[in-house]
C-alpha cells in the first residue's frame, strides 16, 4: 500500500485515523483487484465532502459579497466543478496517491478528471470526520477558495457558449454553429477539435476530450478573437 506521510506533510494535516485517509483515495475499481484491503471505496466520503465543500464555499461567498443569489451561485459552481477540483487535485499531487484498477490507471482523459475531482471531495469528507469542521474549512480556504480571484478576473463563472451566442446575436444577428474538425485517439481517450462558425466564417477552434468541452473551448477563444 502507499505511504501517505508525504501527502500529510504537504497538507500540514496529520490524520488520527490513517485508514480514513487511505479510503479517501480508493476508487471503486481498485477493490475489484484488491478485495483484501479491509477498507471501502471513497464514494461515501465523497458524498459527505461534497456537502461540506458546498457549505463552506457558500458561507464564504455570503459573508464576503453582497451580490445577488444568481451571481453567488455561478461563482460557487465555478469553484466546485470537476474541472476546478481536478486542477486542485493535480496541484496537490493526488495522481501519486489515487488507488485505481490497472485498467482505470491507464485512462488519463476525462474519466481521470472526474476521479480526481471526486477524490478532492473524499479527502474533504475524511478531514471533516477526522479533524473537524474548522480544519476542513482551512483546507478548503487554502486550496479551493484561493482560486476565486482568478475565477472572477477571468470570468470563469460565465458559460462561454451562451455568452458567445448572446453576443453574436446582439452584434451581428447570427446564431453560432459548431462542427467537428478533427477526432482522434482510442475509444477510452478520445480527443476532439471543434470549430465555431458565424455562417461561413470559422471564428475559432477548441479542443477537448468531449465535443462539449471542445465547443466550450472554441467559444471561449471566439470571444477573445472578437473582443466580445
Amino acid at each position: 500500500m502507499k505511504d501517505f506521510s508525504k501527502f500529510e506533510e504537504g497538507l500540514g494535516i496529520y490524520f488520527e485515523n490513517k485508514g480514513l485517509l487511505m479510503q479517501a483515495f480508493i476508487h471503486r475499481s481498485y477493490l475489484n483487484e484488491h478485495s483484501d484491503t479491509g477498507l471501502d471505496h471513497n464514494e461515501r466520503l465523497e458524498f459527505l465532502g461534497d456537502a461540506v465543500l458546498e457549505l463552506i464555499v457558500t458561507e464564504y461567498l455570503y459573508n464576503k459579497y453582497d451580490n445577488p443569489e444568481g451571481d453567488l451561485t455561478s461563482w460557487r459552481a465555478a469553484l466546485v466543478n470537476s474541472k476546478m477540483l481536478s486542477k486542485i487535485a493535480s496541484d496537490l499531487n493526488f495522481n501519486e496517491y489515487i488507488l485505481l484498477s490497472k485498467g482505470e490507471a491507464k485512462d488519463t482523459g476525462r474519466a481521470r478528471q472526474y476521479i480526481l475531482a471526486n477524490a478532492v471531495e473524499s479527502i474533504i469528507g475524511a478531514i471533516y470526520l477526522d479533524k473537524g469542521f474548522e480544519t476542513a474549512k482551512e483546507f478548503i480556504t487554502k486550496n479551493i477558495i484561493k482560486e476565486l480571484p482568478a475565477v472572477l478576473k477571468n470570468k470563469l463563472y460565465r458559460d462561454p457558449k451562451s455568452t458567445f451566442q448572446e453576443q453574436a446575436q446582439d452584434r451581428v444577428g447570427i446564431t453560432p454553429t459548431y462542427g467537428v474538425i478533427e477526432e482522434s485517439g482510442p475509444d477510452h481517450d478520445r480527443h476532439f477539435v471543434v470549430g465555431v462558425y458565424l455562417e461561413e466564417e470559422l471564428v475559432a477552434e477548441g479542443g477537448g476530450s468531449s465535443k462539449q468541452e471542445a465547443q466550450e473551448g472554441a467559444a471561449q477563444k471566439a470571444l477573445e478573437v472578437k473582443g466580445w
